[in-house]
Parts: C-alpha cells; structure tokens; sequence
C-alpha cells in the first residue's frame, strides 16, 4: 500500500512540473496551446499551429479610444 501512496504521490507532482507545452509566443509573454484559458486572447498562431494565449497584462491596448 506504501508503494503504491508513493507510485500516486510521484506521478501527481509530475504532471504539476512538466507542463502541456513550454512553447513560447509574443516575445515570449504568451503561449502556445490548445485552447487558451479565461481572460486569456489569441492574436496569432504558434509555429507548430496551436494557438498563442496572452495573459491580459500583456495583451495591447486597444486602438479604438
């Protein structure tokens, strides 16, 4: 049972440390993903053609007064 507590402990914090994709966008203040997450907005498209999701303190302001 200790074998196996340790097995789910190990495999738990592996999926906190090695993310979906380190990929990186928008002079690397964006990334690169699937589908972005809330308040997050796609202005262009990675490399490998996922989307690039920017963070709103980082996203442009708008050009409309």
């Amino acid at each position: 049972m200790k074998r196996f507590l340790l097995t789910l402990a190990v495999l738990l914090l592996l999926s906190w440390v090695i993310p979906g994709s380190t990929e990186k966008c928008w002079n690397l203040r964006g990334s690169c993903r699937e589908k972005c997450i809330k308040n997050e907005k796609v202005y262009v498209f990675c490399m490998s053609g996922k989307l690039c999701c920017v963070k709103p303190k980082f996203q442009p302001k708008s050009l409309q007064s």
